[in-house]
């Protein structure tokens, strides 16, 4: 049996214990605990300091206990529009049950002895903020030291944590301020002045299409677009198409992430669409000398497009809004693309199948939305349609309620349009006897500043191209053979290939003629 003085020893053992885990290497975590008094005081005596600093302030801000008990009192009454004061915090902590762990009534009444005035609240309100973001930035620094060290874990399991830990920290406790109606109005007129001196109507990202363009005006900034289609529709043959057009024709800096097809494969399609070359001739390398001289000629301008191609497999959402961060400040880009939806994740801790596939869906759904708004710029997500499409009679046009996996996608986009190629089914003519031969259709189905249209594109199948209805054959391209040369100064410093998570921007990959990667069809 154990004596007084063993039982003394152990608690006392207890508690150096406890007081040396925030305090290894001698230093007292960052806190303004007179801050905190001061500020509680503050709240219990003046209502507009509540208003104040109601969006500053959280629970877990302040670094004494005992002061984050009588905060989430004062929260929860002003949360139900109740008097906040002295008697109506004790009172709320009394019957929470708190009162003793908030240090008892007597110590929330004399906090608001230490007010001497409530006119510097938010600002001190801010300086308790801030030294809870160095604490949790220490907590977070503490937790990934300790798994670096720790041989049993994955580098880039323990990398993906430390990027999403401190995205948290950052996006708990940094929100956006509110824009002055006078500011906003100034902004509008000025995106409606600019969009008045297009000529073509177009105030977005053009798509090169010009029924689509003439719809959308081009895809608008912090818009999420979805694309979705059944398989062999020709989703990526499309986004390829408009990426080309956007950043050929306009100089658009376009994005491309590829989570399905190497980058390779990816610029090898490009090459068959601009060269007019078919893919198979290119995969096989079967090429007569006048189709290299027209391969390197019409290629030349594809060769320093702004279009950036990374072909992360499986690529998270917080590792996108890293990457889409970084293109945009080092490449001012204008679009993103996303091949496709249901192959990322939503971040490492689902891995293991722990979660739900549709729950993980709508947050990938909705944080695209966000970085869409964040950046600015519009993001467009191909997304896959369940096979309902094919089960349905009819002429299996599919329907917004076709989308895969989750609802949230049709909830979060602010465009919902489907590809459709009649002839895939055996429609071979439209309800007015016109030919289905080559044609795809872009339904919009969703417009949430527009109307609902749909847009008949041209389909070139052995160069996976979309085109204008019209324009394939009169876009003034050389015909095979004329005259072409080939040009020896070709080179590939404009497309830029990060091909897994060690590569950086900044690193430029020459094109790999000769690779033998199989290619999609569509």
């Amino acid at each position: 049996m154990e004596n007084k003085s063993d039982k003394t020893r152990k608690t006392s053992t207890r508690i150096s214990k406890a007081v040396s885990v925030p305090n290894e290497l001698g230093r007292i975590p960052p806190q303004a605990v007179d801050l905190e008094k001061a500020v509680l005081g503050a709240l219990m005596l003046e209502k507009n300091a509540v208003t104040d600093t109601i969006d500053i302030l959280k629970r877990e801000s302040f670094y004494d206990p005992k002061h984050q008990y009588i905060f989430a009192a004062i929260h929860k009454l002003f949360g139900d529009s109740k008097p906040i004061d002295i008697l109506t915090v004790v009172d709320l902590l009394k019957k929470s049950g708190e009162l003793t762990a908030a240090g008892g009534a007597s110590y929330v009444s004399q906090l608001t002895s230490r007010v001497a005035s409530t006119a510097n609240v938010e600002y001190h309100a801010r300086i308790i903020s801030e030294k809870h973001i160095k604490r949790e930035l220490i907590r977070m620094s503490n937790e990934v030291m300790k798994e670096a060290y720790d041989d049993t874990n994955d580098v880039f399991d323990v990398l993906n944590k430390a990027e999403g830990d401190l995205f948290k920290i950052a996006e708990n406790n940094m929100g956006k301020a509110v824009d002055v109606m006078q500011n906003v109005i100034k902004d509008a007129i000025e995106e409606i002045e600019k969009a008045a001196q297009n000529s073509d109507g177009i105030s977005g990202v053009p798509t090169g299409f010009y029924a689509l363009d003439k719809v959308t005006a081009g895809w608008q900034k912090s818009d999420m677009i979805v694309i979705a289609a059944r398989p062999a529709m020709g989703k990526t043959a499309f986004v390829l198409s408009m990426a080309r057009n956007s950043a050929v024709d306009h100089n658009q800096g376009v994005a491309i992430f590829s989570l399905e097809m190497s980058s390779v494969q990816l610029v090898k399609r490009l090459i068959s669409s601009e060269s007019r070359i078919p893919a198979e001739k290119l995969r096989k390398g079967d090429l007569r000398d006048d189709e290299f001289q027209q391969l390197h000629t019409r290629i030349a301008k594809l060769a320093t497009a702004p279009i950036y191609i990374d072909d992360t497999p499986g690529i998270s959402i917080f590792d996108l809004r890293a990457k889409c961060r970084r293109l945009k400040m080092q490449y001012d880009i204008k679009m993103v693309i996303i091949d496709y939806l249901q192959l990322m994740t939503a971040g490492s801790n689902t891995k293991g199948g722990g979660g739900n596939r549709e729950q993980e869906i709508s947050s990938i759904s909705r944080s695209i939305k966000e970085i869409a708004k964040e950046l600015n710029i519009p993001i467009i997500a191909l997304s896959q349609l369940s096979r309902s499409v094919e089960q349905r009679g009819g002429d299996k046009r599919p329907i917004l309620s076709d989308l895969r996996e989750s609802g949230a996608i049709e909830q979060d986009a602010d465009i919902v349009s489907f590809i459709y190629r009649p002839e895939y089914y055996g429609f071979l003519q439209d309800e007015e006897g016109n030919s289905n031969a080559g044609v795809g259709e872009i339904i919009i189905a969703k417009h949430r500043n527009g109307a609902l249209e749909n847009v008949r594109l041209r389909f070139i199948k052995e160069f996976a191209r979309f085109d204008n209805i019209d324009g394939f054959q009169e876009d003034g391209a050389p015909q095979l053979g004329a005259g072409l040369t080939a040009n020896s100064g070709f080179e590939t410093q404009g497309t830029i290939t990060v091909q897994s998570k060690m590569n950086t921007l900044e690193d430029e990959d020459d094109l790999d003629f000769n690779s033998t990667d199989n290619e999609d069809p569509f």
